[in-house]
């Protein structure tokens, strides 16, 4: 049953204060949800905030500011210095709260009860996370898609009806045009693209780029990954997915076009031919809002769009042959399985390899495609008994090397050793690449 769609209703104002837990806190997504929770103190209640633990100083001004239940951060030998910096700004005698440590930590608060649980983790990591959340009965604001297009039916059979909330501006502009109609009358999702820095260019254009050229951004400062991927439009082939698994709608009926403005989030067309769209600044603000009160808006949260102003917004086909990455996506989606994973994991060490100078830009999805070849073939094993394909020792085979999204043999543990498989892999292409050898 799809998550994204059932249970969905709209239940008037925010009556009642919920609690939160925040995941990844002082990355983007988490900044940007202090604002929201900061401009609305008499609807929600932040029980509990996780980080990796690279700006320990924010998260305990975070700590402090909301008076938190427990503080989750990845690094374990960053307890003492957290505790540390949260008892200097509480003062005498105030009470601290929990901390923890290490990289179970996320894991422990994402299923301490909260109300609602923002998935703001960035890569795999965040599936435990997300799986923890949704057993405890949570609802789960999403922005770590990673977690729900690797753990694919793993996730989506551990969420009930209406628990996951999407945050990806994409997804709840696609769940806020839903509202206008039955699941049965949506003829297809349209998703919309920036098309990212290189816009308008030849794949013969594009094999010189430098990994500063790909962090500017046209309209967004995100963090590394996020950027890169938006550059090499991984990030829109990653949404594709997510959207199918959201919302039940099947791959052709999924279609990508690029709008450089991005005011215009995506747009749902209904069988009578009726088209709605949502609109708005390209800010993640309201999408974080509407994950935290969903189904209810909370006022003000941003500025709308000017309508008095003079505008002119732009529509274009996706341009495969430049930016195969969406094409290779609805492959690795409609092959299900562990096949996902596989795709984003490869994704994540041809980024840092691209990053560290070691392959070129266009390297990026043409490794993480001969790495897909290689898993859809089953030419390659990885650990713990399964192969490429997705076939496991003593389980049911499948059918032309692929493993369907019903498959039994799919757990938490097989996709997490497609990922590592998957890493190993691309390093061992890209390692192959940088000798001067030949990527088949």
């Amino acid at each position: 049953m799809p998550v994204g769609i059932q249970g969905w209703g709209h239940n008037g104002s925010v009556t009642a204060p919920r609690t939160l837990t925040l995941l990844g806190s002082t990355g983007s997504i988490g900044t940007q949800a202090e604002q929201v929770v900061r401009a609305n103190p008499e609807a929600f209640t932040v029980r509990a905030i996780s980080a990796a633990g690279s700006d320990l100083d924010l998260l305990a001004r975070q700590a402090v500011a909301f008076q938190v239940e427990q503080v989750a951060v990845a690094r374990e030998g960053a307890a003492d210095a957290l505790i540390r910096a949260i008892a200097s700004l509480s003062g005498p005698g105030a009470a601290l709260p929990e901390v923890l440590a290490g990289p179970e930590a996320a894991i422990e608060v994402a299923g301490n009860g909260a109300d609602v649980v923002l998935n703001g983790i960035t890569g795999s990591i965040g599936l435990r996370p997300t799986l923890a959340a949704l057993a405890a009965g949570s609802t789960l604001a999403l922005a770590n898609k990673e977690s729900l297009i690797i753990g694919g039916p793993v996730v989506t059979a551990a969420a009930a009806p209406g628990q996951i909330v999407p945050v990806d501006s994409e997804h709840s502009a696609i769940a806020q045009c839903l509202r206008s109609g039955r699941a049965e009358e949506v003829r297809r999702l349209v998703l919309t693209a920036s098309g990212g820095p290189f816009r308008g260019r030849a794949r013969a254009d594009l094999g010189d780029v430098t990994p500063a050229q790909a962090l500017r951004h046209p309209n967004f400062a995100m963090g590394r990954v996020v950027t890169t991927n938006s550059a090499t439009l991984v990030n829109k082939g990653l949404e594709v997915i997510e959207a199918h698994l959201l919302f039940g709608i099947p791959f052709e009926r999924i279609e990508v076009v690029v709008h450089p403005q991005q005011q215009i989030h995506s747009m749902v067309e209904f069988h009578d031919g009726s088209t709605i769209a949502q609109a708005g600044p390209p800010r993640m603000l309201v999408p974080i809002a509407l994950g935290l009160s969903w189904p209810d808006r909370l006022a003000d949260v941003d500025e709308p769009s000017d309508w008095s102003t003079a505008s002119t917004w732009e529509f274009h086909p996706l341009d495969d042959e430049a930016f195969p990455a969406v094409r290779l996506a609805r492959r690795v989606g409609e092959a299900g399985g562990t096949h996902p994973a596989v795709y984003n994991a490869a994704n994540e060490v041809c980024v840092d390899a691209f990053h560290d100078g070691v392959i070129g830009f266009l390297d990026i999805v043409d490794t993480v495609a001969q790495v897909v070849r290689d898993h859809l073939t089953g030419t390659s094993a990885y650990s713990g008994g399964f192969v490429a394909g997705g076939r496991s020792a003593g389980s049911p085979g499948v059918e032309s090397g692929r493993q369907g999204n019903d498959s039994p043999a799919l757990s938490v543990d097989v996709v997490l050793a497609a990922d590592r498989w998957a890493r190993e892999r691309a390093r061992q292409v890209i390692g192959r690449s940088s000798q001067g050898e030949s990527q088949s």
